[in-house]
């Protein structure tokens, strides 16, 4: 479940620009899309999805349904898929109000700036009202319908991803995944808090991996996108300590994180399914990691590939993830 940038221009505050969607050129794939055929009002709720990021968010509500899922104890269907539902709906107000305060940078990022936002098809005031209001909903919602416990953490997540890592470390550090990570590591710990009312050593044990999963995720991103983060002046790691450090550190957090995959299974939560499937898992994590480090680039660590290595383990890392959650809830159905 992200540094000083440029004053915001006039589009940027919510005024009418003069220049439809920042000037920019249209992509390749919007100038394909035949929109002849489209009404406003189909154009505007493709939009208003987009600003949840639900691919994002699919993975969020993964985790945080598996944490529900494992967790000691039973909850009502109808009231499970509320709590699920509440975690999606937050995670989609977390993603409306990051894009409403990125819209600055993301119209100067190339994979960025066709986002509802920067393009001008959604007003920015808008778009803070509507992921202001799904936020405090989903707290809402999640406590009167589950349980103070779970809203309480629901609402933490929230506030952490906008406050803590949006607004404060994303633009400032290079620290901004490790510690913003938080953010996106939370949702299993909701999942958990809506069955048990209470957060305790396996929920976090959780966390911990979402948590140390999320560095050599986004820094696998950040190498062959490192182009788009430093015209925009965020000082991701590659931008700041060049793409050698980031494959190091990539190497560093990936082993950093299977003692922590294998902690289920240490800690007898879980049986020899997971623990066979966290091996496997974290075997090749570890293999596309050193192929990023190993990955052929000249004296100041550009990839000479493309970095198609930093590409295959950004796409293995989620799968990684959804497996290996997977896995967890496989081995408590069947232990």
């Amino acid at each position: 479940m992200s540094e000083s940038t440029a004053p915001l221009g006039a589009a940027d505050r919510g005024e009418q620009s003069p220049l439809p969607a920042y000037g920019l050129p249209q992509t390749p794939r919007e100038m394909s899309r035949d929109t002849s055929w489209d009404t406003p009002w189909e154009t505007d709720v493709r939009d208003w999805i987009a600003l949840l990021k639900p691919r994002v968010m699919s993975l969020v509500v993964f985790t945080g349904a598996i944490g529900l899922l494992v967790a000691p104890g039973q909850l009502n269907p109808v009231l499970a898929l509320t709590a699920v539902l509440c975690i999606a709906v937050a995670a989609g107000a977390c993603g409306a109000i990051n894009m409403w305060y990125d819209r600055d940078i993301d119209a100067v990022m190339r994979r960025t700036r066709s986002r509802p936002i920067p393009a001008g098809r959604i007003e920015p005031r808008a778009a803070l009202s509507y992921g202001v209001t799904l936020a405090v909903g989903s707290v809402i919602m999640m406590f009167l319908a589950v349980n103070i416990a779970a809203a309480a953490v629901l609402a933490l997540s929230i506030a952490f991803y906008v406050f803590v890592y949006t607004v404060w470390l994303k633009r400032r550090t290079p620290q901004n995944i490790v510690i913003g990570g938080a953010a996106g590591a939370f949702p299993a710990v909701v999942g958990w808090a809506a069955v048990t009312g209470s957060v305790d050593l396996v929920p976090l044990v959780l966390f911990s991996i979402v948590f140390f999963w999320t560095p050599p995720h986004f820094w696998s991103l950040a190498l062959y996108a490192n182009d788009d983060y430093r015209r925009a002046g965020v000082p991701m790691l590659p931008v700041v300590a060049g793409a050698k450090e980031t494959r190091r550190q990539i190497v560093i957090y990936t082993l950093l994180l299977i003692p922590f995959s294998l902690a289920p299974w240490c800690i007898g939560f879980s049986g020899p399914v997971y623990g066979i499937a966290a091996l496997v898992l974290d075997a090749g994590f570890l293999v596309c990691a050193l192929r990023v480090l190993r990955d052929r680039q000249d004296a100041a660590g550009v990839s000479l590939t493309g970095d198609a290595p930093a590409r295959a383990s950004f796409r293995y890392s989620i799968a990684y993830l959804f497996l290996l959650f997977a896995a967890l809830a496989v081995d408590r159905l069947v232990g």
